[in-house]
């Protein structure tokens, strides 16, 4: 699962993907819709792979918590990010069980789980890959 490229905009609803750079601002499309525009560098932009979910122990990256919801749900869509907050908690409990309840928010639940749906809708989930990713990393550490 490759998240390189994959950005949330602030005060933008879904994901974009990196196109180009500008003078002045990057040139973004949006995974669903496949229109572009500019985003400037006043805009609050998050890139996927930089983003991880604080947990008891340790910040687990974001694509680690996709592979999960994808395992749980067997590769189909997860539950709709506007169920009630007692559902989106329960689920995430599942899905991440030692997450931080004092530093990850409902609102925080809400969004994954809408990226996530969205990766799913427009086939971005290759999971194989983080599996690969993951034995890799265990011949190294060996």
């Amino acid at each position: 699962m490759d998240l390189k490229g994959i950005l949330a905009i602030s005060g933008h609803q879904g994901l974009y993907k990196l196109i180009s750079q500008a003078k002045n601002s990057i040139i973004v499309e949006s995974l669903t819709e496949k229109t572009r525009m500019p985003a400037y560098a006043s805009t609050k932009i998050s890139a996927l792979e930089d983003i991880a979910i604080y947990t008891d122990e340790e910040e687990v990256p974001l694509k680690v918590v996709f592979k999960n919801m994808f395992d749980k749900e067997k590769g189909k869509q997860a539950i709709n990010h506007k169920a009630s907050n007692d559902e989106i908690k329960s689920y995430f409990e599942e899905v991440l069980p030692t997450y931080d309840k004092d530093r990850v928010y409902v609102s925080d639940m809400k969004k994954i789980i809408n990226w996530y749906n969205i990766l799913h809708q427009v086939d971005l989930l290759n999971v194989k890959e983080v599996e690969h990713e993951k034995a890799t990393e265990e011949i190294l550490e060996k």
